[in-house]
């Protein structure tokens, strides 16, 4: 039998028009790639959409996550609580500032971190909670902001997911004490490869631009402009995380259209919303009306009983038939990494493995047309029949 589609429909396909590839090029003819004034004005122009007082940009949210924890005195022997289900750089951050990951359960509604399972996990030795938003909407905020004052903690937001979410009325971004996004290609707003914090706290924001240029005094860029030469100091031995002109060139743009961008998810969304209703699966939950869903994901659970079949063998017949999918993911707990340098194994947070063997991620890009969406659609009734 013939697939649903004659071509390949990739996963996540960043829609990139004439005005990034114009910027680019422009960048390219200025001589001007690395650090510089582009990324000044993209920083600038995300500060203003967030609402924050400060934005840094980074080469990538891992970095942003790794120096928030750094500079907020995050080390050895202290503990950051987070969930299991989110991308190995949430975790990895922390342990390259030598604290533990301790993760605690999600919700199987939700798909984010349980604020209910938080206090069982708080010890001395904790110094913040890191949420993710998790495919763009937002974490249940008010409980986990109310613990973390109750116990003395700081709150470090994963926003990669979540760049258009609200909250109760707050933009993501405003709320914790430092937020993490990112720009990696299959994101909302994209740079190839990049991320941004923001945070209202001064000392952590001048900080984070200077660990992330090796640790050379702020501005430090700025010393091969046309204000004439300026020496740097070094007072901190930092990393080279710094964002590129040739990223922000694109983030430029790409951030001008994400309420466009947002409007054609929605449209998916719902259409996908309605033509699953009957499928052996479980569509994303409906968002409380004090929230905005960012949107970066359409995640199903199949069920995986009725259907009998695995979700690998769902994804791979999707593939015969030229869909692109997505696993957002397996639970972080069960990776030999963390069971053997933490001592995690199954059974210890059931909802994120009960996710983790179900779920599926389906094509959201705005670069899809109406007939590729309608595709997506045929091949997943085709495939769970």
């Amino acid at each position: 039998m013939a697939p649903v589609r004659n071509s390949f429909l990739v996963f996540g396909s960043p829609d990139i028009r004439e005005e990034e590839i114009a910027e680019v090029v422009d960048s390219l003819r200025s001589g001007w790639l690395g650090t510089g004034p582009k990324v000044d004005q993209f920083e600038k122009e995300f500060k203003a959409y967030i609402g924050a007082p400060y934005a840094i940009a980074l080469n990538s949210c891992t970095a942003a996550l790794h120096l928030s924890m750094l500079v907020s005195g995050i080390g050895s022997g202290d503990e950051v609580i987070t969930t299991p289900m989110t991308f190995c750089a949430t975790a990895n951050a922390i342990v390259h500032t030598g604290a533990r990951p301790v993760f605690v359960d999600v919700e199987r509604k939700t798909l984010n971190i349980d604020p209910d399972q938080i206090q069982k996990a708080i010890t001395p030795r904790t110094k913040a909670i890191l949420p993710v938003h998790f495919a763009g909407r937002p974490c249940e905020m008010d409980p986990i902001l109310e613990l973390a004052q109750r116990y003395g903690l700081l709150v470090i937001e994963d926003a990669a997911h979540c760049i258009e979410g609200w909250y109760k009325g707050k933009k993501i971004g405003n709320i914790g004490d430092i937020t993490c996004f990112s720009f990696y290609v299959t994101k909302n707003v994209i740079t190839g490869e990049g991320g941004m914090v923001t945070t209202h706290h001064e000392s952590y924001a001048d900080k984070i631009k200077m660990y992330g240029l090796h640790g050379m005094t702020k501005d430090a860029w700025k010393r091969f402009s046309d204000e004439g030469y300026k020496h740097y100091q070094v007072v901190f031995p930092g990393f080279k995380y710094n964002m590129m002109d040739l990223q922000a060139a694109l983030g430029i743009h790409q951030l001008r259209r994400v309420e466009e961008n947002l409007i054609r998810r929605n449209e998916i969304w719902k259409r996908y919303d309605e033509a699953l209703a009957e499928l052996p699966l479980t569509r994303p939950a409906p968002v409380e009306p004090y929230m905005i869903h960012a949107r970066h994901l359409y995640t199903v659970l199949l069920h995986i009983d009725r259907i009998k079949k695995s979700r690998d063998q769902v994804l791979n017949e999707l593939i015969r038939e030229n869909i692109g999918t997505g696993v957002h993911y397996t639970a972080l707990h069960l990776h030999p990494y963390y069971r053997q340098t933490f001592g995690y194994k199954p059974g210890d947070f059931p909802n994120a493995e009960y996710i983790g063997e179900r779920t599926l991620s389906l094509p959201l890009s705005p670069k899809l047309t109406n007939e590729d969406v309608e595709d997506v659609i045929k091949a997943l009734k085709k495939v769970l029949g």
